[in-house]
């Protein structure tokens, strides 16, 4: 269920009430909230062909003390790396429960993302019925995806809708550029969607770039987003079985994204 936690709005978000959220405000080199946050550990590729291994490690994940969530990406001397998967619920709560799930509203992540060849950080949701339905018939939304230094991504994002018969390479999908000059590894950004009953709209920094509806789907294809979602945070690593490839020697670890706040909102009733 919902948790009414009714905070102050950031600016710009008049008609909205923050609902749930986590400002990563702890001592420096501890673990994000547990009862906000659980881990998906494991390597094996994640059926992306990634090379990193998700681990539950200070070392991967931890608070920096100034208000942001630190991702770590290492690399050790044999060339393995690891990383960090973290998704809404208290640890153990696994993808098929009701604890930490979200219907409608805007979700926003304020981060510094790094971007760099083969690194892949993303903020984006899974539909709840992922461990019955299977993927991609429960639903996917990439609310931010960052492909590093691959084609232009330094300055842009990559908003992604999935659902039967329109996943993977053939997902619904826009890139959001920044506005003025600087790369996504420059600074923190805003990245958020609203998600309403016949809509998802993507923006970047406040400026919607991608809406799709059900009339966007292909032929056939069901719209999958009328349940409820959790969200996950994620650095990934690419491989040579993905389109980012492996990180080459110009590339140094450790790679981090910085979350400053993860907030969701619904709408003000009468406004």
């Amino acid at each position: 269920m919902l948790v009414a936690l009714f905070v102050s709005l950031a600016a710009g978000q008049t008609g909205w009430q923050v609902v749930w959220s986590d400002e990563f405000n702890g001592a420096a080199g501890a673990k994000p909230d547990s009862t906000k946050w659980n881990f998906d550990l494991g390597g094996g590729g994640w059926g992306n062909g990634e090379l990193q291994v998700y681990t539950d490690s200070v070392q991967n994940a931890f608070l920096d003390g100034d208000g942001d969530l630190v991702i770590r990406v290492l690399r050790d001397e044999g060339g393995k790396y690891t990383s960090a998967r973290l998704q809404t619920g208290a640890p153990g709560a696994g993808a098929d429960t009701a604890d930490g799930k979200w219907q409608y509203g805007r979700i926003e992540v304020r981060a510094k993302l790094p971007s760099t060849k083969g690194v892949w950080p993303a903020f984006w949701m899974l539909g709840e019925s992922f461990r019955s339905a299977g993927w991609p018939a429960c639903g996917e939304i990439d609310i931010m995806e960052n492909f590093g230094s691959y084609r232009g991504n330094a300055v842009l994002n990559n908003g992604s809708a999935h659902g039967p018969g329109y996943s993977g390479g053939k997902s619904i999908t826009a890139t959001g550029r920044l506005k003025g000059e600087g790369k996504v590894s420059d600074g923190f950004h805003i990245y958020g969607v609203e998600w309403k009953e016949d809509s998802i709209a993507w923006y970047m920094d406040g400026e919607t770039y991608f809406t799709v509806t059900p009339e966007s789907l292909p032929a056939g294809s069901k719209w999958v987003f009328n349940a409820p979602f959790f969200l996950l945070l994620n650095v990934a690593v690419g491989g040579p079985r993905t389109f980012l490839g492996t990180p080459d020697e110009s590339v140094t670890f450790p790679q981090e994204m910085m979350v400053d706040w993860v907030r969701i909102y619904r709408r003000v009733e009468g406004r």
